[in-house]
């Protein structure tokens, strides 16, 4: 009799552990969603990217232009990271990600060659392939494109450079194409 009641004690203590921990779990899950739906919110990065989703490839991205901000997304290992980023569209309709002394931003050293991600600009998601540039000409283009955009859309918070500034040595592009 000892013996059962032993056991019957060990189940109960293995379910209740059990509940717990899907209970955990569901809470992480349900906690990392409303984080996502809220942030990436100024320097605090987010999670997930949602929105409308876009109709179809972008050949041609010179709207990215009248958007103060973009949000990239990309997978950190196994967990989307999602963050605020200056972007600016060359008159050619490239688009391309401005980002300053990025040899020190974490997401920048998670971005390999053709990296996977989406973009969300004015509440639109788009699938998107993200690659650093390094050509000092397209490099170049893409700094022009990021002062003229400033002269329009700067702020408090980004404040618009001169219009004959010069790409610094630490500012690093990337390049954005759509996936589809």
């Amino acid at each position: 009799m000892t013996e059962e009641v032993a056991t019957a004690g060990n189940s109960k203590l293995k379910l209740i552990i059990g509940a717990s921990l899907a209970a955990l779990l569901v809470a992480g899950v349900i906690g990392f969603t409303v984080y996502s739906s809220i942030c990436p919110c100024d320097r605090t990065p987010g999670g997930f990217l949602f929105g409308d989703s876009a109709d179809g490839p972008v050949a041609d991205w010179s709207f990215a232009n009248d958007v103060e901000l973009c949000q990239l997304q990309i997978y950190a290992g196994i967990r989307p990271h999602s963050i605020n980023l200056n972007c600016m569209a060359t008159p050619e309709g490239g688009l391309y990600l401005s980002c300053s002394v990025c040899d020190t931003k974490y997401w920048a050293s998670k971005v390999d060659s053709d990296e996977r991600g989406t973009m969300r600009l004015d509440g639109v998601v788009y699938p998107v392939v993200v690659n650093r540039e390094t050509d000092p000409a397209a490099m170049d283009r893409a700094w022009r494109a990021r002062v003229d955009k400033l002269q329009v859309h700067g702020g408090p918070g980004n404040p618009a450079p001169p219009p004959d500034a010069q790409r610094g040595e630490r500012w690093w592009t990337f390049r954005i194409t759509s996936r589809t």
